[in-house]
């Protein structure tokens, strides 16, 4: 089993920014896919920012906003928020999961866009 803690989460004025940290328990060499989800209308959750198998990938809403990233020495995904908006306020989730499809989910962090 792997824990993953989420934090960074806050209140921000629209156009600021926020780095949220996905702490894993364990090393994260073995995932192949890291991602932030936030939910979205008529899914549970829509992906915002993804790393897979090397490659990243954005929600055509973050684009040019938003950068995922890893360090492997601490065991952690970030993804850094700038110019956020309103419609930027949501839940975070962190997901990790690994190439024979175990899925992990950390608890979420609440990111509040409001002046």
């Amino acid at each position: 089993q792997v824990q993953l803690v989420e934090s960074g989460g806050g209140l921000v004025q629209p156009g600021g920014s926020l780095r949220l940290s996905c702490a894993a328990s364990r090393s994260i060499f073995s995932f192949n896919h890291m991602g932030w989800y936030r939910p979205a209308p008529g899914k549970e959750r829509e992906l915002v920012a993804g790393i897979t198998s090397g490659q990243t990938n954005y929600a055509d809403s973050v684009k040019g906003r938003f950068t995922i990233s890893r360090d492997d020495a601490k065991n952690t995904v970030y993804l850094q928020m700038n110019s956020l908006k309103p419609e930027d306020t949501a839940v975070y989730y962190c997901k990790m999961s690994t190439p024979w499809r175990d899925n992990y989910w950390g608890q979420g962090t609440q990111v509040t866009v409001s002046s």
